[in-house]
């Protein structure tokens, strides 16, 4: 049998060789582009850390000094007079006299249950009165009971005050009565009430307070 010429075996060699070599290659090509593709893919450092630039802000967005919001004024309360029992417009059952109290004058007296006081078209303002001053004097051996209420004698009383001795009719004392809050203009009755049928108070003024 003829053995194959060197020449043969070094024609086959060199075609394995060159046939690693393309293999070799395109592994290296291959492997160059997944690198490529890797870089492309990650961050820049760069843009990354440079933060974005903001809107620019209209000036319209802050308002200047002469722009800003004044604070709505607070409501300020009124000063109430002092309503004297005698000037009202009515009188129920109730007579005046001269008074022994500071500042003279005349009081009302003579009250018995029933009678009432009217005085109209007060106004309490915006900022709710919430107590009344009473100034009243008593000689009476029973006790009483003097209520405020608004528009008509007959609605619900928006306070009360009992009464009780004051050790004479000219022994005057200040009372306070505890409303519920009032605000606007009202008609205000001033009505008493006892369980005796028997005079029991007399009343000098009175004077709402906030």
């Amino acid at each position: 049998m003829d053995q194959p010429s060197p020449s043969v075996y070094r024609t086959k060699s060199w075609k394995t060789r060159q046939r690693t070599l393309v293999m070799l290659g395109v592994l290296v090509l291959v492997l160059i582009g997944y690198l490529i593709g890797r870089w492309q893919d990650e961050p820049d450092p760069v843009a990354a850390a440079t933060p974005a630039p903001s809107a620019p802000v209209s000036p319209s967005a802050s308002p200047s000094p002469s722009e800003s919001v004044s604070p709505s004024p607070s409501l300020s309360p009124t000063e109430y007079a002092v309503l004297q029992a005698e000037s009202a417009s009515e009188l129920a059952g109730i007579d005046k006299q001269d008074t022994s109290d500071e500042g003279g004058g005349q009081n009302v007296g003579w009250i018995n249950r029933d009678d009432h006081l009217r005085f109209d078209n007060f106004d309490f303002g915006a900022v709710p009165a919430t107590k009344v001053a009473i100034r009243v004097a008593s000689g009476a051996g029973t006790t009483g009971r003097l209520q405020v209420r608004l528009d008509s004698r007959d609605s619900d009383p928006v306070g009360e005050l009992s009464i009780s001795n004051t050790g004479d009719w000219q022994a005057w004392r200040t009372d306070t009565a505890v409303l519920t809050p009032v605000t606007g203009v009202h008609t205000v009755f001033i009505t008493f009430s006892s369980d005796e049928d028997a005079e029991f108070v007399s009343l000098n003024w009175l004077k709402f307070q906030h």
